[in-house]
């Protein structure tokens, strides 16, 4: 396999030099950080990635003081409880996005995200203690108990947050295919167990979080 130094000095010509390199890194948190985080904070997050998925950010984020209202804070505990009554008529809040879709999987979120604060104490316990190096373990975990969290959500949900962890975006994906590390869309289990393997691998050779080096590969391609 390709050294990952060659690859980072490549992308760094790309950015003018390795300091305006690493500057384009995304934030991380430490595992002390993620723990300190409130459910509620986690969830408002998880939702707002679902509903901007496909859409305007920026539109969405000028909305979402109102999602925050209708949603009681996004307090798990409060979402779980609402009544069928209560989810329909958020279809008639016109100050929100009205997709009964993504308002039911919101519902069951809430009641998912309080099932996992019975097993590990805490959401941010449940984050923070999924090792890194098995990061497509905890993807495959989110969309089996969470809805709308397939695909690039999860991953995308977790950087969010701060979580260390690779994301196969398009560019990230095609430059695994120009290194010869896996080939085609890298969907099945194989294939992420693979890109999962050569993540270790480099993050053992540089010292990089996965983070920084799926955002290096993305600017290099």
């Amino acid at each position: 396999m390709v050294s990952f130094k060659e690859i980072r000095e490549s992308a760094a010509k790309k950015t003018g030099g390795d300091a305006a390199l690493m500057a384009r890194m995304p934030d991380l948190k430490n595992e002390a950080e993620l723990r300190k985080i409130s459910a509620s904070e986690y969830f408002s997050n998880m939702s707002f990635r679902i509903f901007s998925a496909g859409i305007n950010q920026k539109m969405v984020r000028g909305k979402w003081p109102a999602f925050e209202t209708a949603f009681h804070g996004f307090n798990p505990s409060r979402v779980a409880f609402m009544s069928e009554d209560e989810i329909e008529g958020l279809m008639q809040n016109t100050d929100i996005i009205r997709h009964l879709g993504k308002i039911r999987a919101t519902h069951h979120n809430a009641l998912a995200m309080v099932e996992i604060e019975k097993e590990h104490g805490a959401f941010g316990d449940y984050i923070a203690n999924w090792p890194v190096a098995k990061i497509t373990g905890l993807w495959d975990d989110l969309k089996a108990r969470f809805k709308q969290l397939g695909g690039n959500s999860g991953p995308y949900f977790l950087r969010l947050m701060g979580k260390d962890g690779f994301i196969l975006t398009n560019d990230v994906v095609e430059a695994l295919n120009k290194l010869d590390v896996a080939s085609g869309k890298l969907t099945s289990k194989k294939d992420r167990a693979t890109v999962e393997a050569a993540f270790n691998a480099w993050h053992e050779e540089t010292g990089l979080p996965h983070a920084h080096l799926s955002r290096i590969l993305a600017i290099w391609n």
